[in-house]
């Protein structure tokens, strides 16, 4: 049975602790509210961009940009996106499972897997596991840039070009409220591959246009755009869901070090009160020893 002090030694390592995950929880809120209103406010864009490149795309030639070329799927990229940090509960874990799954969905169907990472979570998963990554970036968690989104549009559009690969699936945590993450599996390129979203099929073009000056200059113009703008929307809908995971879990674990404060103040409240009574029957002992 432990000591009185022993328990008290415990009691305040867990009000020790108690405090570090509430200041967690608070620096996570106050990082989720920045990236959270940077996300919302580029979403619309974002969306509202795809709809009309995958428009133009679907009633374009398709040999007029190699950004819009059909390939037999032979060669796929998969890009995964996580965080570089951990103590955000099941963030890390729910997107790998799913990569996990997808890669080898791939392979079973005879297609070549060309793998990229984003966060030091998915490199060190696919590192134990052997898997062969062709590029990894980390270091973003917590500061993401429109120029780390550049960096990684420019890399997988020009490995597209040069047919590398033949298409282009990212896989990240989608933002969906303060409590909840949705793991998304999105086709990046070919463009104008996806399908419309419920709230955009209704507003999906499907007229002809006039181009100015030229249809091909407008795609090549538009089109790597496109690519660093989706990869932005990317990165940012991770950076907030990371960071309201881990809000969600330093609650919860500040939650569980208010119980078993409880739990250990009881017991130790048992354990003294227990001496006291062993000190008082001896010393009843002791009295009744000397009147005999």
């Amino acid at each position: 049975m432990p000591t009185l002090r022993d328990i008290r030694k415990r009691l305040k390592a867990i009000q020790s602790t108690k405090k570090i995950t509430a200041a967690m929880k608070m620096v996570a809120a106050a990082k989720m509210r920045k990236v959270q209103d940077r996300m919302l406010n580029f979403r619309p864009y974002a969306r509202r961009m795809e709809t009309v490149l995958s428009d133009l795309a679907k009633v374009a030639e398709r040999e007029i940009h190699p950004l819009l070329a059909l390939r037999l799927r032979k060669t796929v990229e998969v890009l995964v996106i996580t965080s570089d940090k951990g103590l955000c509960g099941a963030f890390n874990t729910n997107i790998l499972k799913a990569a996990y799954k997808y890669i080898d969905g791939l392979k079973k169907e005879g297609i070549e897997v060309s793998l990229s990472v984003v966060g030091r979570k998915a490199r060190d998963f696919f590192r134990r596991r052997n898997f062969t990554m062709r590029n990894t970036w980390i270091g973003l968690s917590g500061r993401v840039s429109y120029a780390n989104a550049q960096e990684i549009a420019a890399n997988l559009v020009e490995n597209y070009t040069n047919e590398t690969f033949d298409e282009v699936v990212v896989i990240y945590n989608e933002f969906k409220s303060m409590i909840a993450q949705q793991v998304t599996v999105t086709k990046l390129l070919p463009v104008g591959t996806l399908e419309a979203e419920e709230g955009q099929k209704e507003q999906s073009m499907t007229a002809d246009f006039l181009y100015e000056p030229t249809r091909a200059a407008i795609f090549e113009r538009l089109l790597p755009k496109y690519i660093e703008i989706q990869a932005y929307r990317s990165l940012l809908e991770s950076s907030a869901a990371e960071e309201a995971a881990r809000m969600a879990a330093m609650e919860n674990a500040t939650k569980n070090c208010s119980e078993l404060i409880n739990k250990v103040t009881l017991f130790a409240n048992k354990v003294r009160q227990a001496s006291i009574t062993k000190e008082l029957m001896d010393i009843v002992g002791g009295v009744e020893a000397l009147k005999d």
